[in-house]
């Protein structure tokens, strides 16, 4: 193949929604080298995901856009209130209330972010760094080949033009009906196939409204005004804040607020019946007939004779389509060096809000072993078993995400009057033990600290708690007194761009001296991917002496809810009830602990000499050396 006209680069990403874009900055803070090719002009204005969970925010933190979440972003969704029974009524006590405004999962965040994506998708545009980041706007892409060594791409412009690119890696974002997927590597035997243990496909209307506050002036008539409420009164009442499971049996439906508060944008979905056409079921006239009496309420409500409707034009339709939703995963993610990731590679039903964020986990533990194969491995034949790896790895939790996903389906959309009545009672009848009310308050979140089963190339060290999801709590800096979060004092050091980072967490200051002696010369012994000076410390409990010397802008101790509370980084968000200070600590049971940027242990380690042996496990994984499979019996004698 000739290849002067080739341009070269890295890896190349189809598509910029939030995976592809989320995975662009990744790589780049990683310092690898990356073009995106967007077949449309702009970010699409449609919001289409509204919802994004706690993993989603941490990982957008990792880009430095906490700031933004609560500010520019989104707003916290609250409880998820699953209603029951036929009655149109959005205020109905629910039979369960899951509580996303604690912190009860492994982020420190809140569980859910109700987002406005065009703006979400703006933000991490915004973080891909020109130096290693190139985007490319109404390119679409019209051929792909590849080689042993390379992928080929040709893609077209708006003006016709067609331009040439070779990669190391193609990765395919570009959704469930992209180019990568159907037309490159399904012919090549990809298959999205069912998801056997927990399937589930149906079509269901999605419409976004944006509501106008109605006002005295310009709504004289509106009978409410004479029962004393005020415009945003009016609001909450209609379209009340938190977010509704209604599995109302006629036809189950979801409904809630999205967005900031100021942008009054409100997401309904409805189900399509079995012999019904999805499009005429999203026609102005069948929407009001679904969805108006949602918002049409009692007058005896209010003491008055007629019913109140909120006022029809004070509703801007911003979309009302069909989608026909499924639970399903591709067999392979990754052929060759064609990759997928997102909607490419798994799709969701809406009852989870784990579209969006499952398209994040795949960047985010892609993005490391991209940068690996391309910076460490580059003249090796190592990226199939580091692919396979990969998404068999991530498949394990998106299975756990599925199941939990459809589960809530499950429970909304059942129809059946037997079943629907021991539902009701079950749940309840639980709720009148403590722990197990809890249990059902958290959700999902329950099941947050997830811990990877190993298998044969997968990058963690069992036999040393590697493979666990790692929890982040808040810190403060012993330096400044400065509130961070964990994974800010873990992850954010300037002077590094190693795919892995150390850590140390003790109980006490007393022990930081020894440590640091035994840390002195890791740079030479980890081949520079770690230096003494960077490691920090997070200290469990007990001050330090202000004359010690082992204050410093790396020693951090675990920080209080009310510390965070207090701080700025807990302005315009919920404060941190159900906070666990030493979760980290009772998860990682370690001295010195090994992660991964994907926020996954690699190993944790008790003393130095276990230290040194996951080092070197670790550097034979980077450099695409013998795997070195550390036995138990090997570290029990250490």
């Amino acid at each position: 193949m000739n290849q002067k006209d080739w341009e070269t680069t890295d890896v190349v990403i189809c598509g910029c929604g939030p995976t592809g874009a989320l995975l662009s900055a990744y790589l780049g803070r990683a310092g690898v080298h990356n073009v995106v090719l967007e077949k449309e002009p702009t970010i699409t204005t449609d919001p289409r995901g509204i919802a994004l969970d706690d993993d989603g925010i941490r990982y957008l933190q990792g880009l430095g856009l906490y700031d933004s979440i609560y500010t520019k972003i989104g707003t916290s969704m609250g409880r998820f209130n699953f209603v029951s029974g036929t009655d149109c009524d959005m205020h109905k006590a629910p039979i369960l209330a899951m509580d996303y405004n604690i912190i009860a999962g492994a982020t420190g965040h809140v569980g859910f972010i109700g987002h406005k994506q065009p703006v979400l998708e703006s933000h991490i545009r915004d973080c891909m760094p020109s130096s290693h980041c190139s985007l490319r706007c109404n390119a679409t892409v019209i051929h792909l080949e590849e080689d042993e060594d390379w992928t080929y791409c040709t893609y077209r412009t708006a003006t016709g033009e067609e331009h040439s690119l070779r990669a190391r890696f193609f990765v395919g974002a570009d959704g469930k009906t992209g180019y990568t997927r159907k037309q490159y590597l399904e012919p090549r035997g990809v298959i999205l196939e069912k998801f056997h243990e927990a399937f589930y496909e149906e079509t269901w209307v999605a419409l976004n409204w944006r509501i106008t506050l109605p006002t005295p002036q310009s709504h004289p008539s509106f009978p409410l005004w004479k029962r004393g409420y005020s415009p945003e009164q009016v609001y909450d009442l209609f379209f009340p804040p938190e977010f509704r499971f209604l599995c109302n049996p006629d036809r189950p439906a979801v409904a809630g607020r999205f967005g900031l508060p100021a942008d009054r944008l409100w997401r309904f979905e409805y189900i399509i019946h079995k012999g019904e056409d999805g499009y005429a079921m999203a026609s102005p006239e069948e929407m009001r007939r679904v969805v108006y009496p949602y918002i049409t309420h009692r007058g005896s409500r209010y003491q008055l004779a007629g019913d109140v409707q909120f006022p029809e034009d004070c509703i801007e339709v911003l979309r009302c389509r069909p989608f026909t939703f499924s639970s399903r995963t591709c067999n392979i993610w990754a052929k060759d060096r064609v990759i997928l990731c997102g909607d490419a590679a798994h799709v969701f039903p809406p009852f989870g809000g784990q579209g969006i964020v499952s398209g994040f986990r795949d960047a985010i533990s892609l993005s490391w072993r991209l940068a690996m194969l391309c910076r460490y491995q580059s003249n090796k034949k190592t990226h199939h078993d580091v692919l396979k790896a990969w998404y068999e790895e991530r498949k394990q939790q998106l299975k756990l995400s599925l199941a939990t996903t459809v589960a809530n389906g499950v429970m909304v959309c059942e129809t059946h009057p037997l079943k629907i009545f021991l539902r009701d009672w079950y749940i309840w009848f639980l709720q009148f033990i403590p722990s197990w009310r809890r249990q059902l308050q958290h959700g999902r979140r329950n099941a947050a600290i997830f811990r990877y089963r190993h298998s044969n190339g997968m990058p963690f060290i069992p036999d040393l708690n590697g493979g666990l999801y790692l929890p982040q709590v808040y810190c403060r800096r012993t330096e400044d007194n400065e509130i961070l979060f964990t994974d800010d004092a873990i992850y954010s050091s300037d002077n590094t761009t190693s795919l892995f980072r150390l850590f140390v967490y003790v109980q006490d200051s007393s022990e930081i001296p020894a440590i640091k002696h035994a840390l002195e010369g890791i740079e030479n012994w980890s081949r520079g991917e770690f230096r003494a000076t960077d490691i920090p410390f997070i200290l469990e409990k007990g001050d330090i002496d202000p004359t010690s010397s082992s204050k410093g802008r790396n020693i951090f101790h675990v920080a209080t809810a009310d510390e965070f509370a207090n701080s700025p980084l807990c302005s315009d968000r919920p404060g941190p009830s159900d906070y666990d200070p030493y979760l980290l600590g009772k998860k990682v049971q370690g001295k010195y602990i090994i992660v991964r940027m994907d926020r996954t242990v690699f190993a944790s380690c008790a003393n130095e000499d276990q230290l040194r042996g996951a080092v070197q496990t670790m550097l034979g994984y980077l450099y695409g050396d013998t795997f070195a499979e550390y036995s138990a019996k090997i570290y029990s004698r250490m």
